[in-house]
């Protein structure tokens, strides 16, 4: 069983899916930027430091995130219940994005996508992978997600239903996996280690 979750309506940038000239909100930043460091209200460096702290953010913010949660059952309900307001008890600023957090448990397994372009839970993940981006998973995610699971190395049960999110300009998924048998007693750091940005994605599991 697959159910495909537009849980909100799409507000999606026009992004394309080649290099070519710039899109109408590509321009619009372009020149909205310019006409801000031309007058004073910040600089450019401001712009370089912004972008440079993107850029650094890693897989490892979202890894601390489920590893607190796989150990500690009242932080779990907090960011099942709001993933944005959890996050933040963790140090990590979705700014205007809302997070929300998905479960995996034997008899569901979710999986995230952006059908229109590629929205992505940077400030947990980092910069999102070039398949993520690609049309052909963007599509396929939603058609035939079983099939792409298979293709990163994920067989699931028939029993096991496969629940397809479509993030959008305001609103990320972040999966919460399924922790690995044989883990008890390990600490926080230890476990973060067994979780990968794929897995908090829904492409694959947490393995030991």
């Amino acid at each position: 069983m697959t159910e495909i979750h537009h849980l909100h309506p799409h507000r999606h940038p026009a992004v394309p899916d080649d290099d070519g000239p710039l899109g109408y909100y590509q321009a619009l930043e372009v020149a909205v930027r310019e006409l801000l460091v031309e007058k004073g209200i910040f600089s450019g460096d401001d712009v370089r430091r912004a972008i440079e702290a993107m850029d650094a953010r890693t897989p490892a913010q979202g890894a601390r995130i489920v590893a607190r949660a796989w150990t500690n059952p009242a932080y779990k309900a907090r960011l099942l219940a709001d993933g944005t307001a959890a996050a933040r008890e963790l140090g990590i600023d979705t700014a205007a994005t809302r997070l929300i957090a998905v479960e995996n448990t034997r008899l569901l397994h979710n999986l995230v996508v952006c059908t229109l372009c590629s929205c992505y839970p940077r400030m947990v993940l980092g910069l999102p992978p070039d398949w993520y981006k690609s049309r052909a998973y963007r599509s396929r995610a939603v058609r035939e997600p079983r099939g792409v699971l298979r293709e990163f190395g994920t067989v699931l049960p028939e029993d096991v239903e496969v629940r397809v999110h479509d993030s959008t300009a305001d609103m990320r998924y972040l999966v919460l996996p399924e922790r690995p048998d044989g883990t008890e007693g390990w600490s926080e750091e230890r476990l973060a280690g067994l979780v990968t940005r794929d897995s908090m994605i829904g492409v694959t599991r947490c393995r030991l």
